[in-house]
């Protein structure tokens, strides 16, 4: 940004045809310090961002509003709590554009709905909560009678004395656990040095096993999940499937050609396995598989070959 912009930005910039006598550069410029957020200042309106004070019910789509959300919001006010103002804030929710009014409380120090929306109610269990019970209103009037609040003494005392114990031996278990910072120092180190050689222990037996990840020790439940998986051999699986062709020939001599067919087709397996386990033989120590076309030339050499003596 150039430092004429910044200026106008800052609002600095002094044009040429500006005087002293024709006020300041908001009033030469004919418009508000406030610029858009008081476009509405002469019906006693300023746009300000409002924050939701609380979680609630939008009433046009039923949809929450959480606590926090933030808005542009008209602020007016709309009376006096004797010589407090209270402020309306008016609103629109981007769910659905519902208009949402909020005023604010001076007699009992909150916002308040107005319209177009609803608290959520939330109740918490003091216990569920773990915190303290106000006591209510009443109460509160009671403790200025001084017969009441002398009772109400007597009962805090008796509570205190119920809890005493409690409290004095939770205090005592709490002393002695921490009394000696050595032995504790001691113990949690030696509980992490133990820690850390069991995990170099079960890395190393991962990598022995060629595994990037370290397993967790064994158990009974996965020594027992293992003993009951079996995997069937390769001999296994041969032979079923020999005793299922078997099974499917005829037992009648006439029909020889499905058992001869039978025996071609083992054949043919036979021939099949063995070409497959020597070309991988060659291709382990380095050689290679000819091709069809190599094959047909060296047996059309060795022919001519043969002729010729």
């Amino acid at each position: 940004m150039s430092s004429l912009a910044a200026a106008r930005a800052d609002n600095f910039y002094y044009p040429p045809e500006w005087d002293p006598s024709q006020g300041s550069l908001n009033k030469f410029h004919g418009q508000h310090a406030l610029r858009e957020r008081a476009r509405k200042i002469d019906q006693g309106i300023l746009i300000i961002r409002f924050e939701m004070p609380f979680n609630i019910w939008c009433g046009g789509c039923n949809s929450m509003i959480a606590k926090g959300v933030r808005f542009n919001a008209e602020k007016k006010q709309v009376g006096n709590y004797y010589s407090t103002k209270i402020w309306s804030f008016t609103m629109k929710s981007a769910c659905c554009k519902h208009e949402i009014v909020i005023q604010t409380d001076p007699k009992n120090c909150e916002y308040v709905i107005f319209s177009g929306a609803q608290r959520k109610t939330e109740v918490f269990d003091v216990e569920d909560a773990e915190t303290l019970e106000l006591p209510a209103d009443e109460e509160r009037g009671k403790l200025a009678d001084p017969f009441y609040r002398l009772e109400h003494q007597e009962e805090d005392l008796q509570k205190k004395k119920e809890a005493e114990p409690v409290l004095v031996r939770l205090q005592r278990v709490s002393d002695a656990r921490h009394s000696d910072d050595y032995a504790l120092n001691k113990a949690l180190r030696a509980k992490l040095r133990s820690q850390k050689k069991r995990v170099l222990e079960e890395e190393s037996v991962s990598r022995k096993m060629g595994l990037s990840i370290r397993l967790l020790p064994s158990s009974e439940e996965d020594a027992a999940t293992s003993a009951g998986v079996k995997f069937s051999p390769k001999f296994d699986r041969n032979r079923k499937d020999k005793r299922a062709l078997i099974k499917a020939a005829s037992i009648f001599p006439g029909s020889s050609g499905l058992s001869t067919s039978n025996k071609k087709r083992l054949e043919l397996e036979s021939k099949r396995r063995k070409i497959c386990a020597a070309a991988a033989s060659n291709l382990l120590t380095g050689g290679f598989k000819p091709s069809s076309w190599s094959q047909n030339a060296v047996k059309k050499s060795a022919s001519t070959n043969a002729r010729k003596v």
